[in-house]
């Protein structure tokens, strides 16, 4: 311990009391850039949970038979090898040499087909493309969008009516 002066440890226990002082303080009152980064992921997640809807194919067939409309947003070889009875094409990624690329007329190609105000039902093969086109429409202030879960391979495995190259079947469960 040192003369004349404050002992070393009291002031290693002072300065790390500070901060947990400070970091409180500014936690609390919402100007610590982490406190701001996690107000921000849970707002997000829950604009993201409570604005974009997503049902079963067996809840997306019963709309579709109370008059939404389905909007197939696979690409043009995808929606030929079958696709939801009565569904309309119009993909949201476009096939770009070995790649795909984000269909630039996606939304104009939508509005004018369904118009903004239309209760779409959007699918895809599997539910990932789905979930983006319907939440790129939702942000466009299409009205009445929703996803339909697990694509076309969960319509498929449900029985529900499927079209082959205009030729209307029912798929069978496997």
């Amino acid at each position: 311990m040192k003369t004349g002066g404050w002992p070393s440890g009291f002031k290693r226990a002072f300065a790390a009391c500070f901060i947990i002082l400070l970091v409180t303080v500014l936690y609390r009152n919402s100007m610590c850039p982490m406190s701001m980064l996690i107000h921000r992921i849970k707002a997000s997640r829950m604009q993201a949970e409570h604005s974009l809807r997503s049902v079963p194919v067996q809840v997306a067939h019963e709309m579709m038979n109370a008059g939404h409309r389905c909007l197939d947003v696979r690409t043009q070889e995808e929606y030929l090898a079958g696709h939801v009875e009565g569904a309309i094409n119009i993909p949201y990624l476009v096939k770009c040499g070995p790649g795909m690329k984000k269909n630039h007329r996606f939304l104009e190609e939508v509005e004018a087909e369904f118009g903004k105000d239309a209760e779409i039902i959007v699918g895809c093969q599997s539910g990932r493309r789905s979930m983006m086109a319907a939440a790129e429409l939702q942000a466009a202030n299409f009205n009445g969008v929703t996803d339909m879960g697990g694509g076309y391979v969960a319509w498929k495995e449900s029985g529900l009516p499927v079209e082959v190259s205009g030729r209307r079947t029912q798929s069978h469960s496997v």
